[in-house]
């Protein structure tokens, strides 16, 4: 599939994590999910830096957005890797990127740790 640029999927992977910025919210958030303001700390970057970066990474469904309450029961959004692995491979045709990616947080069981945050 091309986008809008012409570039392919592929293409778009690859550019995306060259970026220092993308790499660095895939390594904080690698194991445990981290708001925007911690990765804009972690990465030394401004939040709107981070949240575009969070977006193009959402796209690619190399990173996942989650729910987390806090003590005053107010939520807010963090993020989780769920990038494990690329592979690039160089063919007759040109490069192929595989991205092996964590399984994706199913509807039941976010409920079930809101419902745990609440009641905890």
């Amino acid at each position: 599939m091309r986008s809008a640029d012409g570039r392919g999927e592929d293409e778009e992977i690859i550019t995306l994590i060259d970026d220092d910025y993308a790499r660095r919210i895939l390594i904080e958030t690698y194991g445990e999910a981290r708001s925007a303001e911690a990765l804009s700390d972690a990465c030394d970057a401004s939040e709107s830096t981070i949240y575009r970066r969070v977006e193009q990474l959402r796209d690619r469904d190399l990173l996942e957005g989650v729910q987390r309450l806090d003590p005053g029961g107010h939520h807010h959004e963090e993020y989780i890797a769920r990038m494990e692995r690329v592979t690039v491979e160089l063919t007759d045709d040109g490069f192929v990127v595989d991205v092996d990616r964590t399984e994706k947080e199913e509807a039941a069981d976010r409920f079930t740790r809101l419902y745990e945050e609440l009641s905890g």
